[in-house]
């Protein structure tokens, strides 16, 4: 039989107050999640290109100099030049600034309102859950390439309305998702508490509802990041996007890929590559916070 000394031995061992040093919890997460450490490391990597961009490039991206126009990979330029005899490697540093402003700015924004919508569509239920659920039924039969196509045709191209496109079909499947977590909150005792208390609907909402909806609303995050990249350079390289001469992955990829896809196909091969390694960072990451902030799948 266990004396109180050994009880509060054992359990100053146990403390969980206890912390491990931030170098073994990091390698244990890697251990856990290498396919996720692996995106983490190349949404990084593209975060340090764009802030650093100014530092690591030596060429102006959007200088023209046609003498050198169409040079191949080599000591003059790294990755080749394009048509206007620009740096490709430059030109795909700049694009990691615009693709993760636009993607950033899209996702928080679609994310952030359909966080709200969907907690108010299950904090007040009834009538205006069901019109809610039908409007949002509506947006979500339409595939997201298609409504961000027809939004930007209304308002035109250009970087804030691409930025407008791309959000708002994000904001009903948002909203889903994040109604869904949010209906099991309605009846828990410390809402009902709130309300009897004389709080506001808003403040029931924002303080009480929101915050336990989190975990949920931080994948979705990580997951229209890497679409909404996906959907910039789709609607650059239709035309409809980000206009030259910023440089924009899918600007590029439309410049090398129709008319230079034989003689200079570097200029496709290597903006097409940024796309891909972007849009598969992101979901690597995204998919090892759905498994560390999902407590079903963490406590496998």
């Amino acid at each position: 039989m266990s004396t109180i000394a050994e009880i509060d031995v054992e359990t100053e061992l146990e403390d969980p107050a206890e912390k491990k040093p931030w170098p073994q919890v990091l390698a244990k997460l890697i251990r856990k999640q290498p396919l996720g450490a692996a995106g983490a490391i190349i949404v990084i990597i593209m975060i340090l290109m764009a802030v650093f961009a100014d530092f690591v490039t030596i060429y102006d991206p959007e200088l023209n100099a046609f003498e050198v126009m169409l040079t191949p990979p080599g000591d003059l330029f790294f990755l080749g030049s394009d048509q206007f005899g620009r740096d490709v490697l430059t030109r795909i540093i700049y694009g990691a600034r615009t693709a993760l402003f636009v993607g950033f700015s899209a996702a928080f924004m679609g994310a952030f309102a359909g966080l709200v919508l969907g907690v108010a569509s299950a904090y007040f239920g009834g009538l205006f859950d069901l019109l809610f659920q039908r409007v949002m039924d509506v947006f979500l039969a339409f595939p997201l390439i298609i409504m961000a196509l027809a939004i930007v045709s209304i308002f035109g191209p250009g970087l804030e309305n691409v930025i407008i496109a791309i959000t708002i079909p994000f904001i009903p499947e948002c909203a889903r998702v994040v109604r869904s977590n949010a209906l099991a909150l309605r009846e828990i005792p410390y809402v009902d508490a709130a309300r009897a208390l004389g709080f506001g609907h808003a403040r029931i909402i924002l303080r009480h509802m929101v915050p336990n909806v989190m975990g949920p609303f931080l994948i979705m995050i990580s997951a229209f990041v890497g679409n909404a990249i996906l959907l910039e350079a789709s609607l650059s390289y239709l035309g409809l996007g980000v206009q030259e001469p910023t440089p924009a992955w899918g600007l590029m990829l439309q410049g090398g890929a129709e008319e230079y896809a034989e003689s200079a196909p570097w200029m496709a091969i290597w903006p097409g590559i940024a796309i891909s390694l972007a849009v598969f960072g992101f979901n690597l990451f995204g998919d090892a916070l759905r498994d560390v902030l999902d407590p079903k799948l963490r406590s496998q």
